[in-house]
């Protein structure tokens, strides 16, 4: 039998491998019940299972393709309507690889869908949720190659650097209005998402990939102590504060009446 929780329910995107599977073990033994949203029907329902009978708590599976516009405005309308929902964990994402000039635009089209559109309409639709309680929490997966395009194709970097600006700009409007929300910006991580991305994950150097259970642990831990970026492997906080202040204090210099000297003619 399910027990009642009194954390609420967790609805968890891309919940039925990698990150989000590990999200729903980890939310479910602090004690939230579980809303599971994904694609594969199959692997949801066993991870269902298992958790309830290992944790009691009441896990529910809606399974959904969010690139869908039917399925994606279903999932957005239990979070608008759900009171019972507390936390908003919006992991599902997909990567696809490769230089521009050969990259399937298809597959690229996909991943903006999945990564920036269904993300930014359920983060609005439990964001309306939440504010008008004045609580709940939402935890948004992005990516450390948002600071970093090098690393990776433009095209799946713009998406998690989208996505970054776009918690920090729901941040300072739903901070105050008692909603919690958190980016987490993982480096490389043991999950499916590189083979399906195109990149076998043993091409990748293994100290750079960090096992998925630690990877959450660690942006759990984060979300506890009340970060509102958390990024896992980065030891040094003092060094991504210095690059917020460095950037903050650009900000008063890129706006002005009148170009730059370099700019106007001699």
């Amino acid at each position: 039998m399910s027990k009642t929780s009194n954390l609420g329910t967790a609805l968890i995107t891309g919940a039925s491998s990698g990150i989000g599977a590990v999200y729903a073990d980890r939310l479910a033994r602090r004690g939230y019940n579980l809303i599971l949203v994904a694609r594969d029907q199959q692997r949801l329902a066993a991870l269902a299972d298992k958790l309830g009978t290992a944790t009691g708590v009441s896990v529910e599976v809606l399974p959904a393709d969010l690139t869908d516009k039917t399925d994606l405005a279903r999932i957005e309308q239990r979070l608008r309507s759900d009171a019972g929902i507390s936390m908003l964990v919006n992991n599902a994402g997909m990567a696809v690889t490769g230089p521009l000039l050969s990259v399937d635009i298809d597959k690229v089209e996909a991943m903006l869908q999945l990564n920036v559109v269904a993300p930014t309409r359920l983060a609005a639709a439990a964001a309306a949720n939440f504010a008008a309680r004045k609580t709940g929490t939402m935890v948004n997966i992005a990516s450390v190659v948002a600071y970093a395009p090098e690393m990776v194709s433009g095209t799946y970097s713009g998406t998690k650097a989208y996505f970054l600006n776009f918690v920090q700009s729901m941040q300072n409007e739903l901070g105050p209005l008692g909603v919690r929300i958190q980016a987490v910006l993982p480096g490389a991580t043991r999950t499916e998402i590189w083979d399906r991305g195109g990149l076998p994950i043993e091409n990748l150097p293994s100290e750079i990939l960090m096992d998925v259970g630690d990877m959450v642990d660690a942006a759990l831990a984060g979300l506890d102590q009340g970060e509102a970026i958390t990024i896992p492997a980065l030891e040094s906080l003092a060094d991504w504060q210095a690059m917020e202040t460095a950037r903050k204090a650009l900000g008063p210099q890129l706006s002005k009446s009148q170009p730059a000297s370099r700019y106007r003619a001699a």
